[in-house]
């Protein structure tokens, strides 16, 4: 793996880090009080190309390799995991998704208007009963001549109140992974409502909603891949996720280490700055290990895709341990604050809490364990 950026790359990093210093960092603690970002960032994401990055330039994308796309969201995260949040479910789940089993109709429909900004797209697949366990979905989706009528419920779906369109998994055949079907849904069709949630620990400012659909009627024609090859497509897009969320959490990680770098050279302590004292180094050399080991781990699974070799295991294990070292960084970070790292004056309680979600979604940490397990033993501990 090459590990020197191109003029390309190194560019577009410098680019999302200008964004985020100017557009995110200074707003985060406010949207983190108000439960919500600020919209017009998602016309500004899209004014950027960053809501296009890998996908082709004929449907409006910006093109651009995966490691862009991972350097870009590690910018985001380090402002403010909200915000990273948009891009890897618009784009990283559904555009790309669309991209790869999309008819060449529905990419030149949808692609062009979730590349700009002008429409947000939402990962419909965790369940109130069915999280880990996805083939097991209870939302139905049952043929009437050239439409399907969807009914059924989605939980903690990011986007999921901003969101122009949901891709919808849904059961259309027997138990199983076999039986389950994706369709894209304008969430404006009748029967589609939409539930903000609210009082969560971390991402606050982050659209997450429950999604009711009650006979939702749409074409065949919505239907994205082929019948009952459905679970086929979330497990791609979350193969690939689980590396978007990897890049976020080595944003966070960084964004507590400068931040308790910063903090242990103004604040003094007996006489001198806490930077002086050989504990408080050891957290700051703890986050610096975490964010350097977690960023090789993301970037490797990007070369892996872009060289179009077998990524999924690496992407697991990316993902487990940056989640795992964003929480470690965050809760160093609060330590070298002490008191004041547990008020919201200063990121650190934000950062930590904004971490501990990461090792929940797009797979636990257990279930990324379990997909190692898998890959190194070859038996199957979900059976």
């Amino acid at each position: 793996m090459n590990l020197e950026l191109s003029e390309e790359q190194a560019a577009v990093r410098e680019l999302a880090a200008d964004f985020t210093d100017r557009e995110i960092v200074p707003f985060a603690a406010d949207w983190d009080r108000a439960e919500s970002v600020d919209r017009a960032i998602i016309g500004k994401l899209g004014k950027l190309g960053f809501l296009g990055l890998t996908i082709p330039e004929e449907y409006g994308g910006s093109g651009g390799d995966h490691l862009a796309y991972c350097l870009v969201l590690e910018e985001l995260g380090r402002g403010d995991s909200a915000v990273r949040g948009i891009v890897s479910v618009s784009l990283g789940l559904v555009g790309k998704s669309v991209n790869g089993y999309g008819t060449e109709e529905q990419k030149r429909y949808w692609l062009p208007r979730l590349t700009s900004g002008e429409a947000l797209a939402c990962f419909a697949l965790t369940e109130p009963g069915t999280g880990s366990d996805a083939a097991n979905l209870a939302t139905r989706a049952v043929r009437d001549g050239d439409h399907w009528v969807i009914t059924g419920s989605k939980m903690f779906i990011t986007n999921g109140t901003w969101a122009q369109v949901a891709l919808v998994f849904a059961r259309t055949g027997g138990p199983g992974h076999q039986g389950v079907t994706a369709f894209l849904v304008p969430t404006d069709t009748p029967g589609f409502e939409r539930r903000e949630i609210h009082g969560k620990l971390g991402l606050r400012g982050q659209a997450t909603a429950e999604l009711v659909l009650d006979g939702v009627r749409v074409p065949d024609t919505a239907r994205l891949g082929a019948e009952g090859k459905g679970f086929g497509v979330a497990m791609s897009a979350l193969a690939k996720g689980r590396m978007s969320v990897a890049a976020g959490c080595v944003g966070i990680a960084r964004a507590s280490l400068e931040a308790a770098v910063r903090y242990a050279k103004e604040r003094e302590q007996f006489g001198k700055p806490i930077a002086s004292y050989q504990l408080v180094q050891e957290l700051l050399a703890d986050i610096s290990v975490d964010v350097e080991a977690a960023r090789l781990l993301t970037w490797q699974v990007a070369d892996l895709i872009d060289r179009g070799l077998p990524f999924a295991t690496q992407s697991s294990t990316a993902k487990l341990f940056a989640s795992e070292a964003a929480v470690r960084a965050a809760n160093n970070a609060l330590q070298v604050f002490g008191g004041y790292g547990f008020i919201d004056e200063y990121p650190a309680g934000k950062y930590l809490r904004d971490a501990r979600v990461m090792t929940l979604y797009e797979g636990t940490s257990q279930i990324q364990k379990l997909l190692i397990g898998r890959a190194l033993t070859g038996v199957n501990a979900f059976q």
